[in-house]
């Protein structure tokens, strides 16, 4: 004689079984919450590697302009790029040109760098010219780089009202 088996328990188990394998609308957005929280941490470090490079890009052009400008003094008897005479005036375009210019000694740069700390686009690569002994940054120039003839101070300014380095 045979016994029947009983068979309890294989539908409640079927019950609770997903009918298919997809994700709920609850573990999505709990997924979502959390890749928002994570790129939420990590986007402001991106930012600030982005100003720091650009800072370390500016310390170096500004580094290989002042050793050029020393070196054009050096080789043309302690005149400043752009002067005729000891202790002449110097304008932006005279002192872009003796700087980029191929004389004697070779062009010192090829062109003029960009300063990426100022807003307007077109004025990145200009240069302020001052031959006052006296004169300081205003701030306001505008300009990517700032020079006085008189003592040879070359430094660069930003967009925020300050000349810096």
């Amino acid at each position: 004689m045979r016994t029947r088996e009983k068979n309890t328990g294989n539908c409640k188990r079927s019950q609770h079984r997903r009918r298919n394998g997809a994700f709920t609308l609850v573990e999505i957005l709990l997924v979502v919450v959390i890749l928002g929280v994570l790129a939420a941490i990590v986007i402001p470090q991106f930012s600030e590697a982005t100003s720091e490079a650009h800072l370390s890009t500016l310390m170096g052009n500004l580094q290989t302009f002042r050793s050029q400008i020393e070196l054009y003094k050096v080789q043309h008897y302690d005149l400043l790029p752009g002067q005729a005479s000891f202790g002449g005036a110097v304008t932006e375009a005279g002192f872009v040109a003796a700087l980029t210019n191929d004389d004697t000694y070779g062009a010192y740069v090829s062109k003029i760098p960009e300063n990426l700390f100022i807003a307007n686009a077109a004025n990145r690569d200009a240069i302020t010219c001052v031959n006052n002994a006296a004169a300081v940054p205003a701030g306001n120039e505008g300009t990517g780089w700032w020079f006085n003839a008189a003592n040879g101070d070359f430094r660069a300014c930003d967009s925020f009202g300050s000349t810096q380095y």
